[in-house]
This record gives C-alpha cells, sequence and structure tokens, in this order.
C-alpha cells in the first residue's frame, strides 16, 4: 500500500508521535512527528541498537553527551551507533518536523 511521509501530520502535536512502519526481527522503521518538543535535559538516549535518523521536513538539533551539537535539517542524516548517548534538544516548534528513523542491531 502506497504512503507518504508528510501526509496526515496531526495539527496539534502535545507530544511525539512514534508510527511504527516496519517491525521485524533484525530492523524497526518509523516514523516519528514533533513540533517543539525535546528530550528533557536530564534524560539521555542509551539505546541497544543502532538507529540512522533523518529529518524529512523541519529542523531538530541532537546533542551529545561530550557537549557536541548536530543542526538537523530537510535531507540531513545521521547514524547513532548503539549506546551513543544523545538527546533531542530542540525541534522546530513552529512547524511539525518529520523524522525517518531506523533501527537495527548486527
Amino acid at each position: 500500500m502506497l504512503q507518504n511521509l508528510l501526509t496526515n501530520l496531526p495539527q496539534n502535536l502535545t507530544n511525539e508521535l512514534f508510527e511504527t512502519l516496519v517491525d521485524s526481527k533484525s530492523v524497526k522503521i518509523e516514523r516519528i512527528l514533533s513540533k517543539g518538543q525535546q528530550t528533557p535535559a536530564d534524560e539521555w538516549y542509551d539505546q541497544d541498537e543502532h538507529e540512522w535518523v533523518m529529518v524529512v521536513a523541519g529542523a531538530a538539533r541532537i546533542v551529545f553527551e561530550d557537549g557536541n551539537e548536530v543542526v538537523m535539517g530537510p535531507g540531513d542524516h545521521l547514524l547513532l551507533p548503539a549506546h551513543r548517548r544523545h538527546r533531542v534538544s530542540w525541534t522546530d516548534p513552529e512547524q511539525t518536523t518529520v523524522w525517518l528513523a531506523v533501527h537495527w542491531t548486527e
């Protein structure tokens, strides 16, 4: 069934929305929608799996535990190896940020 990552975007996003597109034994693909949300300053993602993430629309920043920060816009993508502690420090509050995330294990 044909689908589009940029359609059916909710108008009010009080919380981030995670939608699983594919889920198998070895890979999970998600569409994530954000609008001004960020990871709390005292929390870090520390995942057992690798993650490749791309901003399809909108804008975001990801900060790493070592203080490095990456600004992401449409088309930008990033590989997050397992256990690379990171958090989303900002997403655009004026427009929906559409992410595509692929998670996998070795």
